[in-house]
Parts: C-alpha cells; structure tokens; sequence
C-alpha cells in the first residue's frame, strides 16, 4: 500500500473514534513524509502539535497503522512548515505557536540511505549515569578498536531507555572516525524482510552479499527474531562470517538472550560469547541530570524545586521523561515564561504513573523463594553467604525498583541500620557489572513482578 494511501485510510479511521474538534485541531495539517525501515514519519506544523500528538494520541495512531500495515513498528513527528494553517483556530494563539516553531536541521529529518544512521544521535546528547554507565563505557571501548573490543556487543533493556540512541551513535562515530569502515544499522525486522524478498526473488546470493560487505552491523530490536527459524539461520551464519573476520557486531533487545522464546542455543550461544549489558530505568539522580540537559538544550529555565520535583514523580523510561519536558518546554514557550512548580504541577499530571501498591514481606517472599531458602532467615542476623546475597538482593529491589527509603529497608529487614542497606545497595549495583549470573537472578526476580 502506498503510504500516503495508508495515511488516508489510517487518518478516516481515527477521525471515526474521536471527537470532530480534536480531530480538526490535531490531525487536520498532519501529512506523510516517509517510511523507512518500519519507523513512518509524519509531517506535522508546529512542536504543540507534535508534542500533543505523542504525549495523547501516539498508541491510537500507532495501533491504527499496524492495523492497515503490520511492518510499522514506531512512528516519528517531524515538523514541516505548512501554507495552510486551519482558519478555524484562535489567530493569537496560531501566531504564538508558529513563533515558537523552530524547524529540525535536515541531518535530523533525513536518515542516510547508505547505513540507516540518523545523523541525531551522538553522545554528545547522550546523558551517562549508573543506570547506562557500563554500556556506555563498552560502546567507548568499540569505537577506539571496532571489531576487537566486546565484540559481539549486547545491549538489552525495556523501551525508551536510550538502547536506540547509543547504537546509532556508536556507528556514526565509527563512520566519522573510520571512513574506509563500512557501517550499517538495520532492524530485525528489516533483516527478515530483507531475507524472505531475496528467497521469493529467487536470488538468496543478493541478501548475503549485502550483508557481508559490512565492517559493522548494528541490528536494533533483536527479539523480534522469536520464531522466525530460517531468519535465525541466516543470521547464525552471517554471525560467524562477520565475527571470524573481526567485523563489529551489535544488538540491541528488551530482554537479556538467554530470555528471548525460541531462540536456537547456537545463537543465544553466539549472543552470550561478547558483552551483554543491561540499562535499566534512571534512579533519581539520572533523571536530574537529564532533566537539567534537556531544558538547557532548549533555553528553558525552570527553577531547582521544579527540576526535584519531575526528577521525583516522573519516574518510567527516558522517552516518556522527555514526552513531559516537552510539554512544559512548548507550554513555556508558548506563554514566553518560565513556568511555576504549580504550572508544571497541573500541566503533567496525568503523565504521572501511580506508584507501585508492595508490599515489603511479599517481594522478600519472591526473592527467599528465588534462592530457595526460608523468608524468615533474611531476617535475622546470620553471615552465611548465601543468606547475605538474598538479603543484599532484596535491600537493593527494594530501593532500586520501589523507591524505598534506605531506613525504612533497614527497619523491615532485621531492624538493621541504614548505612548497612546503603552498602547492600552499592554492593550489588557494582557486582551487577562484572558478574553475569547475578543478572540473570534478578532478571528471574523482576519478572516476578510484572
């Protein structure tokens, strides 16, 4: 189907589940630019559309897309300017809106055609805290010696925490340190495409070849490969060709492989034979420092108690994080004024999530059970080893996933102080770096959870 045929049909759908004024004020001047690669991009008039296109209606418009074509897997606002602005709106307010709408640099509305990069992501937007400072210390690493450094390199984790972003950018430094490499940035997705064209075109050799001509492959969303056993094969081989040559691998998934359903053991083999590393959702800390970028990016001054208060209640992925910035930033802009802790208070408060209902005993409960002992020893005072682990795990969940406070952890486990949690919390947090099987226990524990 022709996308803008699909936009069209995906645009009557919609404007059949909403009301005829949110319609008209939000998806009137919307239009197609692109699609490439599974991600289509929308041209839209202003950053409060887009802003608001993402932050309400982005499952609709996504989940509506699939719908008519099942190889769209994400959808990107880019802003366009537009000669027809809808009469209909309030002229002041359309007036503002354009004079705060500032256009995106070409670099970052056209992905290169040759390598699938996005020209956007660099490190030098990359904001690094211990929630990604492991898998950003790899990707330094690989750009100094692409090919002999953690090679393969697997970064796994939920969505909107950034896995996009370091991989893109790892290539482009690549490409920009390197011109005579060859990178290539490509979705599972893509892969498969790629592979099952070539076998219905009846000209396999077409596929290997354009593969293997790479000094580096970044393959984005590598769980999609679940069930997909001739995909897995060609992969499988176009691995060990890559690899015995010392051409760079990367992958990104949201789950560790030794997690990924109906993976063949050669691969999940060949996965695990590199680095894998975990970036989960940013503690408090990160959130401040990404907070304070993002409104520094966009000159917008907000005050210390706004940025502790967001950095407190947004909690999730980077990417719903930013969704909110950008609110307050177009709604700051739009009233060209800094906006109060009451303003921003009432401006998100439906972007915050309700905090997790737990309770202590049961996630102790989960975690005695994980190690196969009874809940009750991690409560008393004994030093065997295995006891210590259980307890150090659960001191650290407790605070990392729940927020809890470090005296509170330290009253409900055993009546010990909190400086004792404090040292669990740093202890695990530094062993999760360097030992594998550690990650995988509490891979097992948080799943317990969902």
């Amino acid at each position: 189907m022709d996308i803008k045929e699909l936009w069209v049909n995906c645009l009557s759908e919609i404007e059949l589940g909403i009301s005829k004024a949110n319609f008209t004020t939000w998806f009137k001047n919307t239009s197609i630019i692109k699609e490439d690669a599974g991600t289509l991009y929308i041209g839209v008039p202003n950053e409060f559309v887009r802003d608001w296109l993402y932050n309400k209606f982005n499952k609709l418009i996504l989940k509506t897309l699939i719908s008519h074509e099942e190889s769209i897997r994400s959808v990107e606002y880019v802003i366009q300017k537009h000669e027809n602005v809808n009469k209909n709106n309030d002229s002041e307010v359309i007036k503002q809106i354009t004079n705060i709408n500032k256009e995106l640099p070409l670099n970052d509305l056209y992905i290169n055609r040759d390598d699938n990069l996005n020209p956007k992501y660099n490190f030098n937007s990359f904001v690094v805290g211990p929630f990604n400072e492991l898998a950003y210390a790899v990707a330094q690493a690989i750009i100094t010696n692409p090919g002999k450094n953690y090679n393969p390199f697997f970064v796994y984790g939920g969505t909107g925490l950034g896995k996009t972003h370091m991989i893109q950018a790892i290539g482009n430094i690549i490409k920009t340190n390197y011109p005579n490499k060859k990178v290539y940035y490509v979705s599972l997705e893509r892969f498969a495409i790629d592979y099952i064209n070539s076998i219905q075109n009846k000209n396999p050799n077409s596929f290997k070849e354009k593969y293997r001509k790479y000094d580096v492959i970044i393959m984005d969303d590598i769980q999609f490969i679940s069930g997909k056993d001739k995909t897995q094969e060609e992969l499988f081989h176009l691995f060990n060709t890559l690899y015995e040559n010392n051409k760079q691998i990367i992958f990104s998934s949201d789950k560790h492989p030794n997690f990924i359903q109906g993976l063949e053991d050669r691969l999940q083999s060949r996965f695990a034979s590199g680095m894998t590393v975990q970036i989960v959702e940013p503690d408090y800390e990160s959130r401040v420092a990404i907070i304070k970028a993002k409104f520094e990016q966009t000159n917008c001054i907000v005050s210390d108690d706004v940025v502790s208060y967001l950095a407190s209640a947004l909690e999730g992925n980077i990417r719903e994080l930013e969704g909110s910035l950008n609110t307050i930033i177009c709604q700051s802009q739009l009233k060209n004024k800094s906006l109060g802790l009451v303003e921003v208070k009432t401006l998100i408060k439906n972007n915050i999530k309700p905090k997790k209902n737990v309770a202590i005993k049961d996630i102790v409960k989960i975690i005695a059970d994980q190690y196969g002992i009874s809940e009750e020893i991690i409560y008393e005072k004994t030093r065997r080893k295995e006891i210590v682990r259980a307890r150090q795990v659960a001191m650290y969940i407790l605070r990392e996933d729940f927020n809890i406070s470090y005296p509170l952890i330290g009253q409900k486990l055993g009546g010990r102080d909190h400086t004792t949690v404090i040292h669990s919390h740093l202890k695990i947090k530094d062993d999760l770096k360097t030992d594998p099987s550690l990650l995988q226990e509490i891979e097992k524990i948080r799943i317990m959870f969902k």
